[in-house]
């Protein structure tokens, strides 16, 4: 059976306000991994068979994968039984869409298509909201040249933008200026049907979901080590990927939110079932153990290549700042708003660098945190790249209305900062939040948190 997205989406209120809530408690499950779910609607329409799928984020981000690659000839229905199938084309199979992909707010989604593409003779054309044409597509542009596709672009690599592909893409040896997750699966997914080996080198370890997931689809991903210690992934072309079942665990960097929201409010504990627990997604929850957090992982085991556990966080004791050793910020760069929360709440200070990366997300997060954090009283000094907060072992004073400039991270991170705040913190636009965890706001009432439209 075929269900209309549009029936499927939840559309919040503008504005939301958020209040002390005090101790938080229950046992929740957290939507699915949204970088999983990207990659197993995008690999199933790619492979050869049918793939089902289970705990499929259903957000407006993933929403808008599906449309596109239902756009490119993917057959991707959703069942009664709440299981999603895709009947994929196979690779080099993709058919060129009629219409421009819209991509909404999904930087993952329109990097790694661009991926896509350029190793398949067509040209497609990709815009998305307001937010997303401001981000750098520059990064991805530069390699799939080199493979072989060529580009259209506004200014700076940004959308709106037309790609052709090609159909005798090359393979190449890439190393990431940047650590960018995105780029390189991108690099790997033209790899995918081009001609020999390509080869993606990164000096820092990136989320490795594309590599695993590729592989239980029964693709060949080699992982060896260069002589100054980098990682280099290789794929070789002509590999197809066959259709199986995917299990997406549920979103470490969604679970954050909540997580975060028990330790800042004292006698909370909390239970979140399924957490993915992919080492290099865990570095927040690395950061808050430091800083004396009291989180335990039960039921540990390891589902379609990847680790998962059920949290447990209990607030017994205020958290304490400490300096974020730079070289664990590529697997926690979405969470660096929330950690400033949690942050502004802790005794003493927290240092934070190497946060360039912040400055192209969905807004220039370093700024908008930093922003709304003084509008909360909170005493703190901010550069291009780093971010130091002072907290003084409780909540700040609130009181404020912060700005979320189309970001669900800023709008949710500020929404729990309210809940322990000595005044209410409101957010101008809730919106972006449904991108991500459309049921943020049911899943904190129903843990405790006092979160409403009212003022």
């Amino acid at each position: 059976m075929t269900l209309e997205f549009a029936q499927e989406k939840n559309f919040y209120t503008s504005s939301l306000t958020s209040k002390k809530s005090g101790p938080l408690n229950g046992s929740a499950r957290i939507p699915g991994d949204k970088s999983m779910s990207h990659r197993a609607l995008m690999f199933g329409a790619l492979a050869e068979g049918e793939t089902m799928i289970s705990g499929l984020l259903e957000g407006e981000d993933v929403y808008n994968t599906a449309t596109a690659m239902r756009a490119m000839g993917a057959n991707i229905t959703k069942g009664d039984d709440g299981l999603w199938r895709c009947f994929g084309q196979g690779v080099g199979n993709l058919e060129e869409p009629s219409g421009v992909l819209e991509m909404g707010n999904s930087g993952t989604s329109t990097r790694l298509l661009l991926g896509i593409v350029a190793a398949h003779p067509m040209t497609v054309c990709f815009t998305g909201d307001k937010s997303l044409i401001k981000r750098p597509m520059g990064r991805v542009i530069t390699p799939l040249e080199q493979m072989g596709a060529t580009f259209l672009s506004r200014a700076g690599g940004r959308l709106p933008l037309a790609i052709r592909g090609t159909d005798n893409a090359k393979a190449i040896t890439y190393k990431l200026p940047v650590a960018s997750a995105q780029v390189k699966s991108a690099i790997i997914l033209a790899g995918l049907n081009a001609r020999g080996t390509t080869t993606v080198i990164e000096s820092h370890p990136t989320r490795d979901h594309s590599e695993n997931m590729l592989r239980h689809f029964g693709v060949n991903v080699t992982v060896e080590k260069t002589e100054d210690g980098a990682d280099a992934i290789s794929i070789t072309g002509g590999q197809a990927l066959l259709g199986c079942a995917v299990d997406v665990p549920s979103d470490p960097s969604s679970a954050a939110f909540p997580v975060v929201a028990a330790l800042i409010n004292p006698g909370s504990e909390i239970k979140l079932h399924r957490i993915g627990m992919n080492p290099r997604r865990t570095g927040l929850y690395d950061t808050l153990i430091e800083m004396g957090a009291e989180i335990t992982f039960e039921n540990q085991k390891i589902e379609a290549s990847e680790p998962i556990a059920t949290l447990v966080i209990k607030s017994t004791k205020p958290l304490k700042g400490i300096t974020v050793p730079p070289e664990r910020v590529p697997s926690m760069i979405d969470e660096f708003p929330i950690l400033a929360m949690a942050a502004a709440c802790a005794e003493g200070t927290t240092k934070m660098t190497d946060l360039a990366e912040l400055r192209v997300k969905e807004s220039d997060r370093l700024l908008m945190v930093a922003n709304g954090l003084k509008a909360c009283g909170v005493e703190l000094e901010m550069g291009e790249d780093w971010l130091t907060i002072h907290g003084n072992g409780k909540p700040p004073k609130g009181g404020a209305m912060i700005e979320t400039a189309l970001d669900h991270r800023i709008a949710m991170s500020f929404l729990v900062l309210g809940t322990a705040t000595q005044e209410p913190v409101s957010i101008d636009d809730s919106s972006p939040i449904k991108t991500s965890f459309p049921n943020f706001i049911e899943l904190m009432r129903e843990i405790g948190a006092d979160i409403d439209s009212r003022a």
